[in-house]
């Protein structure tokens, strides 16, 4: 990746949540931001429209659901159908990330701040998107 900060949009595709997170290559961080709802994996592509342009990404990571073994799953189809979308729709590059235990560590994350293993009120999808880039970011 270039020396140049770039501002990065990341996705964990679910068939009801979508799990978003917003980051920024000059520190490698990321933030989780709200889960958009989806049906069957379909998401109001308006949500997605508001995030491209309040955040303005240069490119977009989306978590690949491999099965453990590494192999390509239904859902890492799915995954990699719901990112060739957006690349069609707004023209930005994608890139897809093996995202492998990304929800467990979510999870975990979660019980470590709250305390709490309810996980209602907390939006383990873009925590799982947070973890995703920035892992992502690490790898590039």
């Amino acid at each position: 990746m270039s020396n140049t900060p770039k501002t990065l949009l990341s996705f964990d595709f679910g068939l009801r949540w979508i799990g978003c997170a917003v980051g920024q290559t000059l520190t490698g961080t990321a933030s989780p931001q709200a889960s958009l709802q989806a049906k069957d994996g379909i998401p109001r592509w308006e949500d997605i429209d508001k995030l491209m342009a309040e955040w303005k990404p240069d490119a977009v990571v989306v978590g690949l659901p491999l099965n453990m073994d590494g192999s390509v799953s239904e859902m890492s189809q799915r995954a990699k159908k719901f990112g060739n979308r957006i690349h069609g729709r707004f023209g930005i590059a994608v890139h897809f990330a093996d995202e492998r235990l990304s929800s467990f560590e979510a999870r975990g994350d979660i019980i470590d701040d709250t305390g709490s293993r309810d996980f209602k009120n907390q939006s383990v999808d873009s925590r799982s998107a947070a973890i995703i880039l920035e892992s992502w970011m690490r790898q590039t």
